[in-house]
């Protein structure tokens, strides 16, 4: 189960002839090596972690104003944990069939390590002009580091990890880590979150305890996490199971089976934008909180043909644009969502400025201007997080 679809009613924020007037005008622009090709293009999609309810408004407007590039866009999902070997068997019979996939790091990390994603930059930074000036700050380091050159960042959000817990069952939220496992001692079964492999709130609930915990090595699943391995592993005694996914543990929330869950900015908006999670529920973070910051990421699998590929790149340039960026906002399910500069929530669709100030947070602000906010792990590191996750604490539930 993913967050919502967005379903809102798209406006042209900012008009023009073409987007590449508008670039011109914004410090970005649509130079590059490869030529379009002299005919329009099919281009499949592949979202493998709910990116797509951000930015399929931007999409559909690039398709309406580019009717020369592309003849349609084909937007396909797929469970992340699938979206590597699938990559895999189309490589190696040279039939890919995916241009362009939307992935949390999750995805990305997976893909590396399966060597099934082209190199984008910077081999087309002709494409991209002033892409790392036009980037929030705490983007461009995901961009760089996580991304490498193989992800190109399309949304961000600082994330979390943040505590939701339902304030008629919960007097007093834990706040620290020590208080979160004498509370689920005494309340046993009534704490829960998903595998991190497939889950943004429990991934960055993993990530974030080695700051909280003051384990050695933050950055180091494998030789820095011990105390961290310990506290889940104890953790894991008074929960009954981890679900395969995040829509699950809000679904339980919201019937009363769970009084406190693991959550992220956006996992907290939009179930309760949404009526997932009822209205009352509140946030809490724990002593020595750092935000692990997530977003999504645009990467092109090998193999993708070259008239298609350029309009690829073209696609994702257009993403990176104020315009299309504004509508990231969404119904709150990535908040604050947009990627660059100058994006701010006037800018949205006005379906998502109501929801954001309905259902958003005015604590957000400060604990985002207030707290560290770290990078996930590297791909390859988190690669090893999950697999330690799974041999070490999900398996005991197994």
């Amino acid at each position: 189960m993913k967050i919502n679809d967005l379903r809102m009613n798209r406006r042209v924020l900012i008009t023009g002839a073409s987007a590449t007037a508008f670039l011109a005008g914004s410090g970005l622009s649509f130079a590059r090596k490869m030529p379009l090709p002299a005919k329009p293009v099919e281009v499949k999609l592949m979202d493998v972690g709910g990116a797509l309810s951000l930015v399929q408004p931007a999409l559909e407007l690039y398709a309406e104003r580019n009717p020369d590039k592309v003849s349609r866009i084909v937007f396909l999902k797929a469970p992340v944990t699938e979206l590597a070997g699938k990559l895999k068997v189309q490589q190696k019979s040279n039939r890919v069939d995916i241009d362009l996939v939307l992935t949390g790091s999750d995805g990305l990390a997976a893909g590396l390590v399966e060597d099934t994603w082209m190199q984008i930059l910077p081999e087309f930074n002709e494409t991209f002009p002033d892409i790392e000036a036009n980037y929030e700050p705490a983007a461009l380091n995901l961009h760089k580091i996580q991304g490498a050159g193989y992800g190109v960042v399309v949304t961000y959000y600082p994330s979390g990890p943040l505590l939701e817990y339902a304030p008629e069952r919960v007097a007093k939220a834990p706040e620290s880590a020590e208080e979160l496992l004498a509370w689920a001692k005494e309340n046993p079964g009534r704490f829960l979150y998903a595998r991190p492999t497939n889950s943004g709130p429990a991934r960055t609930f993993m990530m974030g305890l080695p700051y909280i915990l003051g384990d050695k090595d933050p950055t180091d699943p494998i030789n820095g996490w011990e105390k961290t391995w310990n506290y889940l592993a104890e953790l894991g005694d008074y929960i009954d199971y981890y679900p395969a996914g995040t829509g699950a543990t809000m679904k339980e929330f919201g019937e009363g089976s769970r009084d406190i869950i693991v959550t992220t900015t956006g996992w907290d908006i939009n179930p309760r934008a949404v009526g997932i999670v009822p209205e009352t529920a509140k946030i809490s973070t724990l002593k020595g909180f750092h935000w692990v910051s997530d977003a999504f990421f645009m990467c092109i699998p090998k193999g993708v043909k070259e008239d298609v590929l350029a309009v690829t790149l073209d696609i994702m340039a257009f993403l990176l644009t104020p315009e299309a960026q504004a509508f990231a906002y969404n119904e709150g399910s990535l908040y604050p969502g947009p990627a660059v500069k100058n994006v701010p929530l006037s800018m949205a669709p006005q379906h998502s400025q109501d929801i954001i100030k309905q259902f958003g947070r005015p604590e957000y602000d400060d604990l985002i201007a207030n707290n560290p906010i770290e990078l996930p792990l590297k791909p390859e590191k988190m690669v090893q997080a999950f697999r330690k996750w799974d041999e070490l604490v999900g398996a005991r539930k197994s």
